[in-house]
């Protein structure tokens, strides 16, 4: 994809929940990021330094839950929508196998916290998130994103005196049929739709329509939809995947059960919450 940007992806250390995270942004930007450039900062890392997220092991599914877990995510995902949307073979596998205690449990949130339409995701329904989190713990989705993102935006002018444009961003991805945008997730900015949970997800992936990572606020600068997709995608490539794309390979990187990976090992992997974006012009 060319493209007029570069993108710079920081590494930082984990971000625990009750993490200053405002200060962990500037001390890692802090002469590296200049005026006019872009700063996107991953959803889920502000989330869980927030403290926004749920211990699934004390949740108490309920009859939905179960039925989802127990029927629909392994047959119906494991044989029908995941081939249809083309999901990696070995993912398709693991849905097949999918966990009916903690799947359940983490339906029963899904359900509470995002609906119906978004727990019959195979994942990240409703923007809810496990992956490179410990134990049981996932992220919510944050309620309050343009605040926050506005002010990240004061807090690097007023320390570092550089005026950028800051995008708070989500992997879950935005699809694009034209100038029509539309994600699965819920809060996109203004410009894509949300529309449909799991509906979204499979039609964007049937029909081979262009994805992107999805933006959920923009603060210190007016963009188009598609300048801040098209920003939110190279950040997300820039970023990596941490420990695994999805809870599977997480605990599959570590060597043990699905909710038995610890604080202690994510802190063993780099983590990159950060991307600076800038203006290939105004390096030359």
């Amino acid at each position: 994809m060319k493209t007029r940007f570069k993108a710079y992806a920081i590494t930082t250390k984990y971000w625990r929940p009750g993490e200053n995270y405002l200060q962990e942004i500037v001390k890692s930007v802090s002469g590296k990021i200049r005026d006019g450039d872009f700063l996107v900062v991953s959803e889920k890392a502000i989330s869980v330094a927030l403290g926004n997220i749920v211990d699934e092991s004390s949740v108490k599914p309920s009859l939905n839950a179960k039925i989802i877990a127990k029927i629909w995510m392994p047959i119906i995902w494991g044989y029908f929508l995941g081939p249809l949307c083309r999901l990696r073979p070995k993912l398709i596998w693991q849905l097949r196998k999918y966990p009916r205690d903690a799947g359940s449990r983490h339906k029963q949130v899904a359900l509470q916290y995002a609906g119906l339409l978004q727990a019959l995701m195979f994942g990240s329904e409703g923007g809810i998130d496990g992956t490179n989190l410990p134990y049981a713990y996932v992220a919510l989705p944050l309620k309050n994103a343009q605040a926050i993102a506005e002010e990240i935006c004061r807090t690097v002018s007023d320390a570092l005196g550089k005026r950028v444009c800051v995008i708070i961003a989500d992997t879950d991805k935005t699809y694009s049929l034209r100038n029509f945008h539309f994600t699965p997730r819920p809060k996109p900015i203004k410009g894509i739709h949300s529309i449909g949970g799991f509906i979204a997800y499979t039609i964007g992936r049937m029909l081979k329509l262009k994805r992107r990572a999805t933006p959920i606020a923009v603060a210190g600068q007016t963009l188009s939809t598609e300048e801040a997709l098209t920003i939110a995608e190279l950040a997300n490539r820039a970023r990596g995947f941490g420990a695994g794309r999805t809870v599977w390979e997480m605990a599959e990187k570590f060597n043990v059960d699905l909710t038995s990976v610890s604080w202690e090992m994510l802190e063993k992997i780099k983590h990159k919450p950060i991307v600076i974006i800038t203006n290939k012009q105004k390096t030359e």
